[in-house]
C-alpha cells in the first residue's frame, strides 16, 4: 500500500467505508467497486477499501477476528505469524520472566500483539516507514505496546530496558523471491545471533529450510507445523530454550489441541530400522520430517522405515500417535502405469488421492493417464520400498474396511 492509499483509508471516510464494506467476494469486488465509484466515492479509495477487505479475508485463517480490525500489505501479511504460533512464542518469554521484549522486525504487528497480549511490555521496531504505521495502527488496543520506525539492530537495549529479544528477519527479496543464504536475511543472521551475548533471551523465527548443519549448537530449534502445514523454525537461546539445546519438533492444531516431540531418546539412537511394508504405514508430520525425528516415530509405532532414504513408517500393528498419520494397508505392487489402471477400472475407482515420496512422478499428470473411471474412492501411495518403486494401496484409519 502507498502513502496516498494509506491516507485515504485512515481518514474518517475512509475508515467508515472499510468498516461498511460487506465479506469480501472476489467476484462481487469489480462490481462493488463500480457501484462504490458511482456513488461518488474516490477511485483511490475505493481501490485501497477493496484490497484491505481482500487482505483481511485472507488474513483471517492466520489471526482470526484480530484481521478484522487490522491493515496489511501483501508482503507484511506473508510473513506475519499466525495468531496459534504467536501465543506459543509469548508464552516462552513469559514463562522465562522476560518482562519487556524487543521485536526488531514487527512487520505488522502480529507477534508483538501476542507478546501485549500477555502483559508483556513490547519495544516493536520495523524498518519499513509504511509498515510501521500500520503496525502502530494494528497495535492501537494495546498501551503496552511501543512501534518505533528504524533500524532494530540500532537499538541500544540496555537503554531500553529490554530483557528479551525477537526477530523474524525478512527472507524475501523486494521481488518477492525466496533468499537462502542467511547472510542475506534482513537482518542478516549472523548480527542477530550476536545480539544473545548482549541479552541472552534472544528468539528467531525463520524458514523451516535451514539446514541442520547451519544450526548453532546453543540453540532449541523448534520445527513448528500447524494442522500438518510445516509454518516455521524457531531457534530459542538462553532462558527461552527451556529445554536446552537440541531438536524438536511442535504440532498445533486449530482445536487448540499440542504435541511436541524431542530428540534424543536413548531407543532412538541410531538409524531406525527397514523392514518390508505391513499392516500399517505411517506418515510423519511435516515438523517431524524436518526436524530429523523419524526415528522416534518409528520407536513410538514399534515400526520400521520402508526404506532407508524415506520418511515413511510401517508397522505389524496400530499404535495412534499424534505425530504421524495412520494408514491401514490394503494393497501393494509394483509400480507400473498399465497395471495399476487395470487394478483400479477393476475396482470402479473414479476418484484417487495420490500421495508420494521418493519418486519424480507427477500425481497430476499420473492422474490423466489412468484416465479414472467409476464411483468408487481409493488412495495409493507411490514410493520405495527396498530401493524399487511400489504403489501402496492404502486407507486412512478410521474409515470402513
Amino acid at each position: 500500500m502507498d502513502e496516498s492509499g494509506l491516507a485515504k483509508l485512515l481518514s474518517p471516510e475512509g475508515w467508515a467505508l472499510l468498516s461498511a464494506l460487506p465479506p469480501y467476494d472476489e467476484k462481487l469486488a469489480m462490481v462493488l467497486s463500480e457501484r462504490l465509484r458511482k456513488d461518488g466515492f474516490d477511485p483511490g479509495l475505493v481501490a485501497a477499501a477493496l484490497t484491505q477487505s481482500r487482505l483481511r479475508a485472507k488474513a483471517q485463517a492466520k489471526l482470526g477476528e484480530f484481521a478484522d480490525g487490522m491493515l496489511f500489505t501483501p508482503a507484511g501479511l506473508e510473513q506475519a505469524t499466525r495468531l496459534v504460533v504467536a501465543a506459543q512464542h509469548a508464552r516462552r518469554y513469559v514463562t522465562a520472566g522476560v518482562t519487556k521484549v524487543a521485536d526488531l522486525t514487527s512487520g505488522l504487528g502480529a507477534d508483538a500483539m501476542a507478546f501485549a497480549g500477555t502483559g508483556l511490555r513490547v519495544l516493536a521496531v520495523e524498518a519499513d516507514e509504511t509498515t510501521a504505521a500500520l503496525a502502530t495502527l494494528n497495535l492501537r488496543a494495546f498501551p503496552e505496546a511501543v512501534v518505533r520506525h528504524g533500524d532494530g539492530l540500532a537499538v541500544d537495549l540496555v537503554a531500553e530496558g529490554v530483557d528479551g529479544v525477537y526477530a523474524d528477519p525478512a527472507r524475501r527479496t523486494s521481488g518477492g523471491s525466496r533468499v537462502f543464504d542467511p547472510a542475506a536475511y534482513a537482518p542478516p543472521l549472523d548480527s542477530l545471533l550476536a545480539l544473545r551475548e548482549r541479552v541472552p533471551a534472544l528468539g528467531l523465527k525463520l524458514g523451516p529450510g535451514v539446514p541442520h548443519a547451519a544450526l548453532p549448537e546453543d540453540a532449541e530449534a523448534q520445527w513448528v507445523s500447524v494442522d500438518g502445514d510445516v509454518v516455521e523454525l524457531g531457534l530459542w537461546f538462553g532462558p527461552l530454550a527451556a529445554d536446552g539445546p537440541g531438536r524438536a519438533a511442535l504440532l498445533l492444531g486449530a482445536d487448540g489441541g499440542s504435541a511436541v516431540l524431542r530428540a534424543g531418546a536413548p531407543s532412538t539412537e541410531g538409524h531406525p530400522p527397514v523392514g518390508d511394508v505391513s499392516a500399517y504405514l505411517y506418515e510423519p508430520d511435516g515438523a517431524v520430517i524436518r526436524a530429523g525425528l523419524v526415528a522416534e516415530v518409528a520407536a513410538e509405532v514399534q515400526g520400521r522405515l520402508v526404506d532407508r532414504t524415506i520418511a515413511y513408517v510401517t508397522s505389524d500393528a496400530l499404535h495412534p500417535t499424534p505425530f504421524a498419520t495412520a494408514y491401514r494397508v490394503l494393497d501393494r505392487m509394483p509400480f507400473g502405469l498399465k497395471r495399476l489402471r487395470s487394478y483400479l477400472r477393476e475396482r470402479q475407482v473414479g476418484s484417487l488421492t495420490i500421495k508420494k515420496r521418493g519418486t519424480a512422478v507427477v500425481p497430476e499428470q499420473l492422474r490423466r493417464q489412468l484416465d479414472l473411471r467409476g464411483t468408487t474412492t481409493a488412495t495409493i501411495v507411490l514410493t520405495r520400498v527396498a530401493g524399487q518403486q511400489h504403489v501402496l494401496v492404502v486407507e486412512p484409519v478410521g474409515t470402513a474396511a
